[in-house]
């Protein structure tokens, strides 16, 4: 493995990668905002602003405490069954699936100005570009990027990332210049703001519209979580700072200057690429290419942060068998191509049989990240109750949680009501994909029904009994302080692994000195469960291990019992621990 291949990302790579994502949306939540509520749309995307900061304390809890990749299905994991975090899961994966194709789409259809306008101009003929081939030809190189090593990925990240903001400060100074200098339409598009109020029943139906519909802005929030592993100790809540002043600070100024510079009915005909369309009105042809360019090279930096996203959010899935096993396997650059690959060929795959037509696409995305969200504000709540005992470096005010979640139930409900075809859609996509990851969580169920139906098959009944042997060979390993944990585990692990045999490890105390008595009631209650009839079908053993818990007895364990520390299931972590969550390397916390 190369040597930068162990480098974590620094605060700006990070940022980058999932700043290219959810700072693409100046590229047309302000049209969205002013097409549901005119004049009052820089106050909407305030709003919004306002929302993020509520999640940037809700994630900075839970990731903090749980700094491994994944996201809401990794704090899920931890604080629920495993069904309940593969949900979450889900609809990370169907988000990014649809944040990569409409990204590399509408890219490319940006670009095809530039290309369409310069050919024009130079030959006479406007010569339109192949669209669908070349989003393809988007989603391949940004694969073939990922592949080749995050750390690449996050240098051509942060060049897309430093262009983006540039372009972005020169279209906020030549539009103020503009205003300044110029006709304003903004006092004639705050008389069409009062038809709209009209036309939507109110102030209070139109801003729960233009809310919910302007909650695209937030899209991309969600991503540094799920590559969190990879980035430098402290880095995570750097990258929700800046993503939530670049939201904030952008957004309502981009929303104020095409107000001033554009008519209602242009911004409407123009909400698919309103930023080239203000550009040309504001700056010319210059300008107007230049963020044509722009959007091309920030579109593309979102089909990056798609592939870097998922890559960590499925690696962990397959680890968990959620997903199998086969798409975990790293390459030398510590990246993982399988992964990458079934990636690219399913977005390509929908491209191709959309023929480009991504309504159904669109749904998709809206509620899977608003959902995803959701259930992270959910999942923090969760682990305040179930984890009351886990190190935390930050605890989020539980009001502030609730008033999170209730924004984005809040946008699920707004857009669902603005077209209720994308709750629709959003079913087409997610129902099978949860049900091939509920059939691996519980392959060990479905081999027994196939074992019963396939008895007059020999040969298929033996190629069956030989994946079900398989399966529940899994060993898991679990380490137990107190009798009254004893049940609540061998609960979790029945209800949520594969896998029969377990070993319970105990520990020495803090100081070095043994805790008989506890050991001593821990071994004495296997047998009573086993005749009272409980778990017949575990396999259970007992180990004393001579050293107090920490890293180093993680270490020990899982290389003399074989064992993968995603694996090896603990409680809480507690303030007086003198280590953190994340020396433990990336075991389960099972119980509070």
């Amino acid at each position: 493995m190369p040597r930068h291949s162990h480098q974590k990302l620094s605060q700006w790579f990070a940022t980058a990668i999932c700043g290219n994502d959810i700072l693409s949306s100046a590229l047309y939540v302000s049209g969205i905002a002013i097409i549901f509520a005119g004049v009052y749309a820089p106050l909407v995307l305030l709003l919004i602003g306002g929302v993020l900061y509520l999640y940037k304390k809700v994630y900075t809890e839970v990731v903090e405490a749980l700094p491994l990749n994944g996201g809401a299905y990794n704090c899920l994991l931890n604080g629920t069954w495993k069904s309940i975090a593969a949900v979450a899961g889900v609809m990370t994966l169907l988000s990014y699936i649809a944040t990569a194709v409409i990204s590399a789409k509408i890219g490319v259809e940006y670009l095809n100005i530039v290309v369409v306008n310069g050919s024009a101009y130079v030959v006479g003929i406007g010569r339109s570009l192949p669209i669908l081939p070349v989003t393809i030809g988007v989603l391949l190189f940004f694969a073939v990027l990922v592949i080749a090593g995050v750390k690449d990925s996050a240098r051509v990240a942060l060049g897309i990332f430093i262009i983006h903001i540039v372009t972005l400060i020169l279209f906020l100074g030549v539009g103020l210049y503009a205003v300044l200098n110029g006709h304003s339409y903004f006092m004639e598009n705050f008389a069409r703001t009062g038809v709209l109020t009209v036309q939507k029943s109110g102030l209070l139906p139109m801003f729960f519209l233009a809310f919910s519909a302007s909650l695209l802005g937030v899209s991309g929030f969600e991503s540094s979580a799920n590559f969190v592993e990879e980035q430098d100790k402290g880095v995570f809540r750097k990258t929700l700072r800046n993503m939530l002043i670049g939201v904030a600070i952008f957004n309502p100024l981009i929303a104020l200057i095409v107000l001033q510079s554009m008519p209602y009915d242009a911004i409407v005909s123009a909400k698919d690429f309103l930023l080239a369309d203000a550009a040309l009105a504001i700056g010319g042809t210059p300008l107007q290419y230049l963020v044509a360019i722009d959007a091309f090279l920030v579109l593309s930096g979102a089909v990056l942060t798609s592939y870097i996203g998922v890559s960590g959010l499925l690696h962990r899935m397959s680890a968990d068998n959620c997903l199998p096993a086969f798409f975990g396997k790293k390459n030398r650059r510590g990246t993982f191509p399988r992964i990458v690959i079934l990636f690219f060929l399913l977005c390509s795959s929908i491209l191709v049989v959309t023929q480009g037509e991504l309504l159904s696409l669109a749904g998709v995305y809206t509620i899977s990240f608003l959902g995803v969200m959701t259930l992270f504000a959910f999942g923090n709540l969760v682990l305040k109750d179930s984890r009351a005992d886990l190190k935390r470096t930050y605890r989020a005010p539980v009001l502030l949680v609730v008033l999170a979640m209730t924004a984005t139930i809040i946008g699920i409900a707004g857009n669902i009501k603005i077209d209720p075809r994308n709750f629709l859609y959003f079913c087409i996509y997610f129902v099978p994909t949860i049900a091939i990851v509920l059939t691996v969580i519980y392959l060990d169920y479905v081999l027994i029904f196939l074992l019963r139906i396939t008895r007059f098959l020999p040969t298929l009944h033996r190629s069956l009994e030989q994946d079900f042997r398989h399966i529940i060979d899994r060993h898991f390993g679990v380490f137990i302080h107190k009798v009254s944990r004893l049940q609540p585990i061998l609960d979790y692990i029945n209800r949520n692994e594969t896998g029969r045999k377990i070993t319970l490890f105990h520990c020495k105390n803090v100081d070095g000195t043994k805790n008989q008595k506890a050991f001593d009631a821990i071994r004495n209650a296997l047998p009573h469960l086993k005749k009272a009839g409980f778990y017949p079908h575990l396999t259970i053993e007992l180990r004393e291990i001579d050293m107090p818990f920490g890293p180093g007895t993680i270490d020990r364990v899982s290389k003399l019992f074989h064992m993968k520390k995603n694996r090896i299931f603990i409680g809480s972590i507690h303030r007086e621990h003198r280590f953190d969550y994340s020396d433990l390397g990336g075991v389960r916390i099972i119980f509070g």
